[in-house]
């Protein structure tokens, strides 16, 4: 089982100034990959973007998305990723979410929350057969096509796409559709579990999923977190406080807890913005970068 970690950029970080010092920490502490979460109403750049500049900025360093695809342009977002991924040369990882639930980012995303999953079961498919190259015809929810035929073509051949989330219907929809499984507040029991249930779904699809394709997305913080900052934690997702591991110590302890349950790719995500990355990510070399393999 290779054990690989990536790092979630903080909110703040959206200047030049600060993204080429993560750029560069990530390459000198060997590091697997940036990932960049996409929050229309947040403070973040937007991950297309952002990978972009990355990817050119560094040659070696994978690049990720959690990236929303409810109330996207399907062929849009088909042709966006997969001119990323050509100009990155094959480095692009990509985990499609439906996006969070609590205002104004919900009237943002422009589709309730209830009917994202349907909004995933028909887009999904349809990505997967613009970027293999096939001439597409469609109509429904997801938009209308007339045998749309995609170039340039993403290098990656498939080019394999994750999903998120926790809740049965999720589940159930990540062992059906997807290469793997990113998800983020849940224990490694619930974890666990969950991987039974998703592997069950893809047999019952006559499928299967790599057990190298399970993964966890974990915010961490490096100090206390104060009440107010609990309050708004709690606000926008429920257990994200008692999920969240205080201190680089707890941060390796919860990771080698996944890692004995089967779990090997990790995104791992400071909750404040470092005010020097370099340091942050060299105690972050010292506390986990012995677990990659």
């Amino acid at each position: 089982m290779k054990i690989r970690i990536g790092v979630g950029s903080a909110g703040a970080t959206a200047s030049m100034e600060a993204m080429g010092e993560l750029v560069a920490g990530l390459d000198e502490f060997r590091f697997d990959s940036l990932w960049l979460s996409e929050v229309l109403t947040g403070p973040v750049l937007d991950p297309v973007v952002g990978l972009a500049w990355a990817a050119a900025s560094n040659p070696r360093l994978k690049v990720g998305t959690t990236m929303l695809l409810p109330g996207r342009n399907v062929l849009r977002l088909a042709k966006q990723l997969a001119s990323l991924d050509r100009l990155s040369q094959g480095r692009l990882l990509v985990t499609l979410v439906p996006g969070l639930t609590f205002a104004p980012e919900r009237e943002a995303i422009g589709v309730e929350p209830k009917q994202r999953g349907a909004f995933i079961d028909e887009a999904l498919p349809l990505l997967r057969r613009l970027w293999a190259g096939e001439t597409v015809s469609h109509d429904g929810p997801a938009g209308t096509l007339r045998e749309v035929k995609l170039s340039p073509l993403p290098v990656q051949q498939p080019l394999e796409v994750w999903l998120g989330g926790t809740v049965p219907a999720a589940l159930e929809r990540c062992g059906r559709l997807s290469d793997g499984w990113l998800p983020s507040l849940c224990t490694p029991a619930e974890a666990a579990a969950g991987r039974v249930v998703i592997e069950a779904a893809a047999a019952r699809a006559g499928r299967s999923i790599s057990g190298e394709h399970f993964g966890m997305s974990v915010g961490y913080a490096t100090a206390p977190i104060d009440p107010a900052t609990a309050r708004a934690m709690a606000a926008r997702r429920p257990r994200s406080v008692e999920l969240t591991p205080v201190g680089l110590p707890a941060l390796r302890k919860l990771i080698e807890q996944f890692i004995a349950v089967g779990f090997s790719k990790f995104v791992v995500r400071p909750l404040v913005t470092p005010k020097s990355w370099r340091a942050e990510l060299e105690a972050l070399a010292d506390a986990v970068g012995d677990l990659q393999t």
